[in-house]
């Protein structure tokens, strides 16, 4: 039969006695009869990884996702106790499933990825801040001073402050506060510059450009950079719009054949 759990003598009232269910479970092979003592362990500390779990609400992360955490907690812990070393399982499980609740926030919750010193700063400034505002809420706490409760340097410190904004990314289609209605962090993102698609092509034809007659180079910037019509060139030059047209075509192949042989 499998051991019972007896009835609660611990400081908590979700901290049921299951010592003699520990060491039923220390003799049991792997098998049903295992899995079943190992299961109403489980469900008997249940209470308390949910006690635990309540700790960490109101923190941007849902209740039952806690809860689900929290249990993976309380199973590795109950995998992992061995009784014979004299130590309670509360006070095991406790840093064990605490400890799997925070990894859950390092690993799973933030919006981009930081470093887990930083989250750390981030965690101890928070702190601070939240002690400063009790003390004294209609003021603003300077960076010196939230270095100064935290026990941090200042460069620290605004690293943390830094981290305070990195937990959660902000949609670009929500409103900016201030602004018009319907006016989104997208609204203010620049977008590609169409000019910058030829700046490949105009550092390619630079060489040829610089082997060709003055008055090629001139009939071409007058009509690519100056918006000249032919027949406004040809008058300029006192030539034909025809042979603008022709001298136009020529400087064109040029460059584009030299262009090629040394794309080849």
């Amino acid at each position: 039969m499998p051991a019972q759990v007896r009835s609660k003598r611990h400081p908590h009232d979700d901290a049921p006695d299951t010592a003699e269910s520990f060491r039923t479970l220390v003799l049991l092979a792997p098998g049903p009869q295992h899995d079943i003592v190992r299961d109403q362990i489980v469900v008997a500390w249940l209470p308390m990884a949910d006690r635990l779990a309540g700790r960490f609400r109101n923190r941007g992360e849902n209740t039952e996702d806690l809860r689900q955490v929290a249990a993976i907690g309380l199973i590795k812990a109950v995998d992992r106790y061995d009784p014979d070393r004299g130590k309670a399982f509360e006070s095991y499980a406790v840093p064990t499933i605490t400890g799997e609740i925070k990894r859950h926030f390092r690993d799973h919750t933030w919006a981009m990825h930081v470093p887990r010193r930083v989250q750390e700063l981030r965690n101890r400034v928070r702190s601070a801040l939240r002690d400063l505002s009790q003390t004294a809420p209609d003021h603003r706490p300077t960076r010196s001073e939230i270095a100064a409760r935290a026990g941090l340097s200042e460069e620290d410190t605004q690293d943390g402050l830094e981290a305070l904004e990195s937990y959660a990314a902000l949609s670009l289609d929500a409103e900016l506060p201030g602004g018009e209605s319907g006016y989104s962090l997208g609204d203010t993102l620049g977008t590609a510059d169409p000019a910058l698609d030829t700046v490949i092509d105009r550092e390619a034809v630079k060489p040829g450009i610089k082997q060709l007659s003055e008055r090629d180079k001139v009939i071409l910037y007058q009509r690519f950079f100056g918006n000249m019509t032919q027949a406004a060139i040809a008058e300029e030059l006192g030539i034909s719009q025809m042979h603008v047209s022709r001298l136009i075509s020529l400087s064109c192949e040029r460059l584009r054949d030299q262009v090629m042989r040394e794309a080849a």
